[in-house]
């Protein structure tokens, strides 16, 4: 089996916004990158050159050329995230070109806002198997190999907090459940004395510039002035698996705040979409604490893998 000398991260969802924006930083940084995605381009068609980084012409065969054009390393693999066998091959086939896995991002995602009784049960379905059921299998395909490598695992969902529900309940139920995971296995990690691994979810303070703005931004192009740059969210990304794992371990991030309270960043004007302008803040400024006076209780603990035994 081949060992990569290079630390290796699969970036799930990198086929254009912020997921390419992740993996291109990320390469440019020393590693070499999975870019893992639905969207491929048509093989019996020429490869776009500089494809519209938002648009459906970005997939991730343009990602990973633009990687190996600036020098870096990257290969592309198909993914269905929502079938465990595709899940099960993007990990082998990365195991078996690499040897190794450093980092796992999860930038995958379907997106539907809508009220309860405006979203369709098809809808609300297709949002849990890419979101948190999608997460869910990939972490636990790739948790061998990250054990292995003490990794880390950055999950793209927001913080807890009750204002995110309003409007948008069936994502809201899905992301949530991704920052429920993020918080459960960092427990795990630390019960079983993993302290050089973390699991960590990451979520924008101020809306930022992808394939969903896109469509916005036609319809209205002044939306621009609310909108930063991907590169933030690639800062913030690199920052986290840079940092020491008890500091970010089952911490749900927001890019704006762990930049300046860990990275001492003070000025954000240059990932404005529209230079001088003041993006509007999108995440409240304090956000509650998820922990309470018991926390340590784990009380009378059970494990079904123990039970199914007896």
């Amino acid at each position: 089996m081949p060992s990569s000398s290079k630390p290796v991260a699969l970036i799930v969802g990198a086929s254009r916004g912020i997921g390419r924006q992740v993996a291109i930083d990320i390469a440019a940084n020393g590693y070499a990158v999975v870019v893992a995605a639905k969207t491929v381009s048509d093989p019996s068609k020429p490869i776009p050159k500089n494809p519209n980084p938002k648009s459906q012409e970005s997939t991730i065969t343009t990602v990973t050329q633009e990687i190996r054009n600036a020098g870096g390393e990257a290969t592309a693999i198909q993914v269905d995230v929502r079938s465990e066998e595709s899940v099960q091959a993007l990990v082998d086939k990365t195991i078996a070109t690499y040897g190794r896995l450093d980092v796992l991002v999860y930038n995958s995602g379907a997106i539907y806002w809508a009220s309860v009784a405006d979203t369709p049960l098809k809808r609300f379905q297709l949002m849990q198997r890419v979101n948190p059921e999608g997460l869910y299998a990939v972490i636990q395909a790739t948790l061998p190999h990250l054990r292995a490598a003490r990794g880390r695992i950055v999950v793209v969902s927001p913080p807890i907090y009750s204002r995110f529900f309003r409007g948008k309940t069936a994502y809201a139920m899905g992301k949530v459940g991704m920052s429920v995971l993020t918080k459960g296995l960092a427990m795990d990690f630390v019960r079983e004395g993993l302290t050089d691994m973390a699991i960590t979810s990451i979520w924008p303070a101020v809306a930022v510039e992808s394939a969903a703005t896109e469509r916005m931004t036609k319809t209205n192009p002044e939306e621009e002035r609310d909108l930063r740059k991907p590169t933030i969210f690639s800062d913030a990304i690199l920052a986290i698996i840079r940092a020491d794992p008890a500091t970010v371990n089952g911490e749900l991030v927001l890019d704006e705040d762990f930049l300046r309270d860990h990275c001492g960043v003070t000025d954000f004007s240059k990932y404005n979409v529209v230079e001088g302008s003041n993006p509007r803040r999108i995440m409240p400024a304090k956000l509650p604490s998820l922990r309470v006076a018991e926390q340590d209780d784990e009380g009378k603990r059970m494990d079904s893998t123990k039970l199914a035994k007896l």
